[in-house]
Order: structure tokens, then C-alpha cells, then sequence
């Protein structure tokens, strides 16, 4: 699973940083502000982009199948997004990767209005997701299995980022929601309802993951962006007073009870060297089933992950900030 137009570029890449030359501008797109994304707010604050060279700006996209478009179309550099829109955007005639992971489980729970306490009380009820196809998508349809519902006993709607989908479950406007940390949190601190935690069943599953196009023109540049962003992940996970710092001011919170569960969540589910989980790749494409590609080639490439850890960059990692 790897492409072979990187090779050309790797060895210069991963050997040396690019020191005081003019930074790149790199676009990457997020498909919602949430505690899986960060490594990329820990490698700015940690001054990992500058030292590779890189002038990067994060986007929300207000969900994963649109940051997915937008990288098709060119107008993103990369995106943060799972595995489920990686597969969806493919099957649509695009041609995406997912290289590297910054979380291998569902972190998922299922939330609903006042008054819903069972599956017949969703029934002919609208269920938010960010977009269709997105992880939050493929989310309730594992929960409507679950239950022993189907799509078309619900109306499925697209409803944009974790706060608003939260706004919409506690006004009754919707009947559920799939939200993940910070939202998580707060949705139990203010007693709404948690009708499936699919979080605590550690369900292998490239959840957040990091995608480019296959067709890739300075493939060097990747490099050097995962190469910050995996010593971001680094400093998240071993200085927790500066990744809750962090936290707290991109996900704008102020309760520092859920800072800490937020940082928490994060920790336990962080690949410390984002690398994507096998398994997690195929329950995606078992959940999504349907009639397209179930090669895992078609949907990831692990070429530039197996590479850094060649050339002992992960080792390097672990030796300076202690994790394994």
C-alpha cells in the first residue's frame, strides 16, 4: 500500500528540515474543531511547521465528506478526516489516501432529545450527521443496526459541526446525534441523554486520519508536514499542561473538568506515531459495504509512515519525549 510517486522525494525530505528558507503555504482542512485534532494545534504551538518550512493554515469544514470534496478539487492541501469519507469520495470517481491515522477507534457516542429513551421513539424522527458519508454518518448507522432500526425508518439530515448537531438534539429540533470530545462532555454535564457509547467498546476504526490526493505534486512537503505533526502528537501526549493549555483555547473551553476529560479521551486513543490501524481500515469498508473497491490499496497508503519509521524518525521521537 504505498505510492510509488513518493519515493523520488523521500530520501532528501526526511533527512533534513528546511531551516530559514521562505515557509510553504499549506491549507488543512479539519472536518470539525474536536480533540483528535491535536496534533495539528500542538505542532504550531510547538513551532514544528516553521522548523519544516511550512506557513500552515487550519480550516474547519464543518465535516469530513466536504473536506473530502475540497480536497479533490484541489482548493485543500490535505484534510483530517475519516476513513468512511476517504471511501465514499472514491467510489464517487475521486481518488484519495489516507497515510497516516490520529485515531484507530470510534470515538463516537449517540446523544437524543428530551422524551427519546428507545429505538421506537426514533421512528420517523430526522437524525443529524455533519454530512453524508462522514464517520459521523457511518456512526448511526452502526447505532439504527444496532437497535434494529434501518436508514429509512429515520430521516437522515446533514446538519454540520458537533454544536450545532448538539443545539439542534437538546431543542428537539432532531431526535439524535453522533458527537465526539469535547461535545461528549458537555452533553453529559448538562444531562442529555447518551443512548449508545460507542467510545467505551474501543472499536477498531480509522476514525481521524490524515488524507491527501494520490496525484500529489511535491510530495516532499507531506513529508515534512507529517513529520511536525507526529512531534506534535509527541508533545500533546507527554506535556500535558501545554496540550491542555492548547485545548482549551482552540475548542474555546472554560470548564476545566471537561479540558481534562477532553485531554484524556485524547490521550487514550492517540497513536503516538499515527499509525493507521489494519483492522480499523477494514471494519470501514465492511460497514460501508456496497458494490465498490474493498482493496485496502484503493482507500490507504502507508508508504510515507513505513518510511519515517525506516529511516528512525519514530525512534528518534520516542527517545525525546518518552513515548511508546
Amino acid at each position: 500500500m504505498r505510492l510509488a510517486l513518493f519515493a523520488a522525494a523521500l530520501a532528501c525530505a526526511l533527512g533534513s528540515p528546511a531551516g530559514a528558507q521562505q515557509l510553504t503555504p499549506f491549507k488543512v482542512g479539519v472536518s470539525d474543531a474536536v480533540n483528535t485534532a491535536l496534533p495539528l494545534w500542538m505542532a504550531e504551538a510547538g513551532g514544528f511547521y516553521a522548523a519544516q518550512g511550512l506557513n500552515v493554515e487550519v480550516v474547519t469544514m464543518g465535516g469530513g465528506s466536504r473536506g473530502a470534496q475540497e480536497l479533490q478539487a484541489g482548493r485543500l492541501d490535505l484534510m483530517r478526516v475519516g476513513l468512511s469519507s476517504v471511501v465514499q469520495a472514491n467510489r464517487a470517481g475521486g481518488d484519495l489516501r489516507l497515510i497516516a491515522s490520529m485515531s484507530n477507534v470510534i470515538r463516537f457516542v449517540v446523544i437524543t432529545a428530551p422524551g427519546v429513551r428507545g429505538a421506537a421513539d426514533l421512528k420517523g424522527g430526522v437524525i443529524g450527521v455533519s454530512t453524508f458519508g462522514s464517520e459521523s454518518d457511518s456512526t448511526i448507522s452502526i447505532a439504527l443496526e444496532r437497535w434494529g432500526l434501518t436508514r429509512a425508518d429515520v430521516i437522515v439530515k446533514e446538519y454540520g459541526g458537533g454544536s450545532r448537531r448538539f443545539a439542534a438534539v437538546k431543542s428537539g429540533e432532531i431526535k439524535a446525534t453522533a458527537v465526539n470530545e469535547p461535545t461528549t462532555s458537555q452533553a453529559r454535564a448538562e444531562g442529555v441523554n447518551v443512548m449508545l457509547d460507542l467510545a467505551a467498546e474501543q472499536i477498531p476504526w480509522l476514525f481521524s486520519g490524515v488524507v491527501v490526493r494520490r496525484d500529489l505534486a511535491k510530495p516532499d512537503v507531506i513529508v515534512r508536514f507529517l513529520k511536525a505533526v507526529i512531534e506534535g502528537n509527541h508533545l500533546a501526549l507527554s506535556n500535558e499542561t501545554v496540550a491542555k493549555q492548547v485545548l482549551a483555547k482552540e475548542l474555546k473551553l472554560t470548564d476545566a473538568k471537561i479540558v481534562d476529560i477532553s485531554y484524556s479521551d485524547f490521550k487514550a486513543q492517540s497513536p503516538p506515531n499515527m499509525e493507521p490501524s489494519i483492522k480499523g481500515a477494514e471494519n470501514v469498508i465492511a460497514q460501508i459495504g456496497g458494490t465498490g473497491s474493498r482493496t485496502l490499496g484503493d482507500y490507504i497508503d502507508t508508504g510515507l509512515i513505513d518510511a519515517l519509521r525506516r529511516d528512525g524518525f519514530f525512534a528518534a521521537m520516542e527517545r525525546k519525549y518518552g513515548n511508546r
